[in-house]
């Protein structure tokens, strides 16, 4: 009798552990198929990115050959519908350089003070309320900011500044500066929150004030998402198109505060539709993206750099 429970007994244990085989067996597969799944989700993305490279670079040489390099990109003068077209971009570039920077000088201040607030001082009420503020701000279409900005800040800047037309660099700059705010609040407050409470109370226990930890031990603990922030900024501000076609005049000028300028984007945007197919215009304006492409890579690539730098030390 013993040793016919002991076989029942072992006859169960046996069984229990082919189906906890079989069961770890299964799960590997799911796991494996799911590994597979995202392995190819991630080519996909890659494979997109070069393919938009690829397409770039072959549409934009013809152009840059047949103009020259150095006339194209430090050429003075845009003139592509004239009887003598001149392609020169230095306009364009200098522009967008300008914008950007003006942008980010303006909006990095206003978001990052708002973050801190919202994660570090504001009542529960009124961080909830200014998150939802935020978060509605960025699902605001850029056309909107575009109106907006041709029917109230255009004017008041030509009434506030006595000038002829208020479609310029400047208006440009604001516009564009509110646009980014949304991206740096919510990553800079995200990265803010993600700080352990425990270096806050331990910078106040060593007697500290509020501030002083808000800015000396959150702000550091949290500098690789504001940087993060930051990256996400320029890249909107860089790549707006219609908004900034609003409020900047949309003429090929030398960069100056309070004039009408053209970015390397409306650029595009605005001569793309009736340019000629294979004509010089076209190919220029490809040109003009590829010229782009590269200028965002460039400066992705310089803040990474530093942020992996800043990280290290």
């Amino acid at each position: 009798m013993e040793t016919a429970m002991k076989n029942k007994k072992c006859s169960m244990d046996r069984d229990g552990f082919i189906r906890k085989r079989q069961l770890i067996g299964k799960k590997r597969l799911v796991e494996n198929i799911i590994h597979g799944i995202f392995l190819m989700l991630g080519l996909v993305t890659v494979g997109c990115v070069l393919l938009i490279t690829v397409f770039l670079v072959i549409s934009g040489i013809p152009a840059v050959r047949r103009i020259g390099l150095i006339p194209f990109l430090f050429g003075k003068e845009w003139a592509s519908t004239a009887a003598q077209p001149r392609y020169g971009i230095l306009p364009f570039i200098l522009t967008s350089i300008y914008g950007t920077a003006g942008a980010i000088f303006i909006g990095v201040p206003v978001g990052f003070m708002t973050a801190v607030y919202l994660a570090k001082i504001a009542p529960l009420k009124i961080k909830t309320l200014m998150e939802a503020a935020v978060s509605l701000l960025s699902g605001i279409p850029s056309v909107v900011y575009g109106l907006v900005g041709m029917k109230v800040l255009v004017p008041g800047i030509r009434i506030a500044f006595h000038i002829p037309d208020g479609a310029s660099l400047l208006a440009a700059m604001i516009v564009l500066a509110v646009m980014i705010l949304p991206s740096i609040i919510k990553v800079s407050l995200t990265a803010l929150d993600a700080v352990p409470k425990e270096y806050e109370d331990a910078s106040l226990a060593l007697g500290a004030t509020a501030v002083e930890t808000y800015f000396r031990i959150s702000v550091p603990a949290a500098k690789s998402g504001i940087a993060a922030a930051v990256v996400l900024g320029v890249g909107r501000a860089i790549g707006e198109a219609m908004a900034i076609m609003m409020v900047a005049g949309n003429a090929p000028n030398m960069p100056e505060l309070f004039q009408s300028v053209r970015f390397l984007t409306t650029a595009v945007a605005s001569e793309m539709s009736y340019a000629a197919d294979g004509s010089l215009q076209k190919q220029a304006l490809f040109s003009i993206a590829l010229v782009l492409f590269f200028f965002i890579m460039l400066i992705n690539a310089i803040l990474n750099h530093f942020l992996k730098h800043s990280e290290e030390n």
